[in-house]
């Protein structure tokens, strides 16, 4: 799903905070994104490729290159600015094959699983249009709302890969921990999105509490269950056709505070930031932050929080590491921990079993001899 190539935004997070008092008597209620400017699922799965290179694709770095460890960023430090910008496109069927290694033609099922896999997205781009145009629909004037129902639905998937890996594992078909600890580190990401949407900054500003009204919270939270089940059922057919809807939703999410923070850009740096906000993005414990990011090295991103508008940067740039790391996850054993590198080799390890979706999972449980 998604957008026109979106400009290329530079990560840049600086500007100066005012104080609270003089917000409240100067503020204005900022204009509201109108539902023309957020742009179909079917135009975004259809841009220009991002540039994707999965940690686990490059060399290996040594630890003491990259030690693991938080800081807050202080007022007499520079900004904090990210060398290229993102542009959203979903994986195409080409690409898939591609960075698998898979010959394109020279295989019987080649242009059989070529199909499949454009049917595969087909299916995603009309589901995703579909909640877009249900979302323009109710939520054309009311932003935070949006974004709250956004960011509650934005979770599900990550508990449902967890639930069907952990059943998985349960069977003994499925052992592998960095998806585990990445997917988890994404829906930790996503609950604190979560926690700053249900934030209401100025009781003037009431809309800023994007869960205020029950139609909101009871549709948000309805959508997130079906979406769930979905989900799980989804994976457990096929994982690269899941990770493709979530590559999409992660993509319609990014174009949609793009778009906001573009339009609303000097409104924004008027707000403070939310205290969860800045506790998440400069707290002394960045992990599970850099732990979703898997295309770039831990303590490589370190977001400087001054005003509303930060935050919004900082969750927009969210979005499109989760985009990326959804790319990477669509070629089966293509994700890897970017801890994996730097921690220390002494670490217990667990042997790995491995399978794709569960007709595979079966083939290898009834195949393949258990270890003596």
């Amino acid at each position: 799903m998604a957008a026109a190539p979106l400009s290329s935004t530079v990560f840049v997070t600086s500007a100066s905070c005012s104080s609270s008092s003089s917000l409240y008597s100067s503020y204005l209620k900022p204009r509201t994104l109108k539902a023309s400017a957020l742009t179909s699922s079917s135009s975004i799965c259809s841009l220009n490729g991002f540039p994707c290179n999965p940690i686990s694709a490059r060399p290996s770095f040594h630890r003491d290159l990259y030690r693991v460890h938080a800081t807050i960023l202080q007022d007499e430090e520079e900004k904090v600015v990210v060398e290229e910008s993102f542009e959203f496109k979903a994986t195409t069927s080409d690409e898939v094959k591609a960075s698998s290694g898979e010959a394109s033609e020279s295989e019987p099922s080649s242009d059989f699983e070529k199909w499949v896999i454009k049917g595969e997205q087909s299916i995603n781009i009309f589901l995703t249009d579909t909640v877009i145009k249900i979302l323009d629909t109710l939520y054309h004037d009311r932003d935070y709302a949006r974004f709250f129902v956004l960011e509650t639905i934005a979770r599900v998937p990550y508990f449902a890969f967890m639930s069907v890996l952990h059943m998985y594992e349960s069977f003994g078909w499925w052992r592998r921990s960095e998806y585990l600890k990445v997917h988890f580190a994404e829906s930790w990401n996503e609950m604190h999105h979560l926690l700053i949407m249900e934030v209401r900054i100025f009781l003037i500003f009431s809309e800023l509490g994007g869960n205020a009204w029950w139609f909101d919270r009871f549709l948000a939270q309805h959508i997130a269950v079906f979406y769930y089940f979905m989900t799980v059922f989804m994976y457990i057919i096929s994982p690269r056709m899941a990770y493709h809807f979530s590559e999409c939703v992660e993509g319609h999410a990014f174009s949609t505070y793009d778009k906001f923070i573009k339009a609303e850009e000097e409104n924004l740096k008027k707000l403070p930031a939310p205290e969860v906000a800045v506790k998440y993005y400069t707290g002394s414990d960045l992990y599970l932050f850099d732990e979703f990011q898997t295309s770039r090295p831990p303590n490589s991103r370190r977001p400087k929080i001054e005003n509303l508008y930060d935050v919004f940067l900082n969750i927009r740039d969210d979005e499109a590491e989760h985009c990326k790391t959804m790319k990477a996850c669509q070629t089966h054993g293509n994700l890897s921990s970017p801890h994996s590198l730097i921690e220390d080799e002494s670490t217990c390890v667990v042997p790995e079993t491995d399978c794709e979706g569960i007709v595979d999972c079966i083939t290898k449980s009834v195949t393949t001899k258990p270890a003596e």
